[in-house]
């Protein structure tokens, strides 16, 4: 049985109700995560940075002894990946001063004045696309049983291509539900609690592999489950499921996940996972969704550099969704508003305001936003290019960005569309002009 995953009172905001999914889910988890709030004082401000694992850092090995000596109590709880260290500790030494029991940031900004800005860093929560931790919606009934956008007809797209989608988990029953998922597999994700309603966050994995499928309709797509309780998790996890992936030698991996984090730094872990792995791996693209906070900041780790960082059009296509980040660390963007997939049959209770309580009833396809959704569309084109070209992922996937560049929307910048809608067919490899009419969420709403 599921464990219950429900405030168990409606809160104030949807911040409020975003954040308490986070810090109860983690709780739950297994082993328990204990987490805080940056800034502590989030619900005055109405503001949160990022979320973080209580009374422990990150440090290189490089850094371990000097940021050791200055730690009180401290204990090595993981040695990570390519020299990375995740210490625990009770305090620091601030000037000769001991200070015990103080938050996280409060022991960064200790280190960063004594020994330099970056040499340690908190483990972040990374959540899947968070609008401050969360989808920008929930998701939203609908009467469709086809998908939107549509399944391209260029029925070899992606064929001999391995999709890895690093998510919640894949519903058991959606492959043979859904013509468009068959043949897809991952781990197995129950998306209902104890009382029989669907948890917040569930199929969403499930969800943007249907995404995915529809570009690439002959690709071979495993659902690896990392996001299993509250859709967060910390870093240092994530980077564990990230280096399992690897081991499947995936062709593009999709990640509809990330964070803000301590001054705006890159996270530590990815940036070992870069060097350590997947540097390595040549070829592989990973296409990371730019969040949904409506702003210009870096959110990691689609703001890394070898990272396609994906952020979402409204439902228009013409115009970028207000939820959606942006700046010159976002790649591209590419529908991600009001896309209709595969989602869980039974109830689902919204969470946050204004329609904490309502009860929802889906039949196995949902109306879902956010730039968790224009991240597998992105990499279902680059592994519909790939199957077309011969390309590897990181060559096809930058050959798509030079198109989509050539083509940019005037305030948006460099967008891809489903399925030859750009007019020359670079995307899945249908014809120029063959597919137009095909997908329908181009529609103004």
């Amino acid at each position: 049985m599921a464990v219950e995953n429900q405030p168990t009172r409606h809160p104030a905001t949807k911040l409020e109700a975003q954040v308490g999914l986070v810090v109860q889910g983690l709780g739950q988890s297994r082993p328990p995560r204990q987490v805080d709030v940056a800034p502590a004082d989030w619900r005055a401000s109405g503001a949160v940075d990022y979320l973080y694992q209580r009374d422990a850092i990150l440090v290189r090995d490089q850094d371990l002894d000097r940021v050791r000596a200055l730690l009180l109590d401290d204990v090595v709880l993981d040695s990570l990946i390519n020299g990375l260290t995740l210490l625990s500790f009770r305090g620091v030494l601030d000037d000769g001063e001991e200070r015990r029991g103080i938050p996280v940031p409060e022991v960064l900004a200790v280190l960063d004045r004594l020994l330099g800005t970056g040499v340690a860093t908190p483990n972040h929560v990374v959540s899947i696309t968070p609008g401050s931790f969360c989808p920008a919606t929930e998701p939203e009934e609908t009467g469709a049983t086809d998908p939107d956008p549509d399944v391209c007809p260029g029925q070899q797209g992606g064929a001999g291509v391995l999709t890895a989608v690093v998510d919640t988990g894949l519903l058991a029953d959606a492959p043979s539900q859904h013509g468009w998922l068959a043949g897809v597999q991952g781990g197995i994700e129950d998306p209902f609690d104890g009382g029989g309603v669907i948890r917040p966050y569930a199929g969403h994995g499930t969800f943007i592999a249907g995404v995915l499928r529809c570009m690439a309709p002959a690709s071979e797509v495993f659902v690896e489950r990392v996001f299993q309780q509250g859709g967060a998790l910390l870093e240092s996890d994530l980077v564990e499921g990230l280096d399992r992936v690897l081991d499947r030698n995936p062709d593009v991996i999709s990640l509809s996940a990330g964070t803000r984090t301590w001054s705006n730094l890159p996270l530590l872990s990815f940036e070992a996972f870069w060097e350590g792995r997947l540097r390595h791996y040549k070829g592989v693209a990973l296409v990371a969704a730019a969040g949904n906070d409506g702003d210009r900041g870096p959110f990691w780790p689609a703001a890394f550099p070898w990272t396609v960082s994906v952020g979402a059009l409204a439902a228009n296509w013409r115009s970028r969704a207000s939820f959606s980040n942006h700046g010159g660390w976002v790649d591209v963007y590419a529908p991600g508003e009001g896309l209709v997939n595969a989602y869980a049959t039974g109830t689902f209770v919204c969470q946050e305001p204004p329609h904490a309580g309502e009860r929802r009833t889906f039949q196995g396809m949902a109306r879902w936003s956010g730039t968790s959704f224009s991240t597998p569309l992105v990499a279902g084109l680059v592994a519909a290019r790939m199957s077309r070209t011969g390309e590897n992922g990181r060559q096809a996937a930058e050959a798509l960005l030079a198109g989509a560049r050539a083509r940019a929307l005037p305030g948006v910048g460099a967008v891809l569309l489903p399925c030859g809608e750009d007019g020359d067919g670079s995307g899945c490899g249908c014809q120029p002009h063959g597919c137009h009419g095909h997908h329908h969420a181009h529609v103004p709403r």
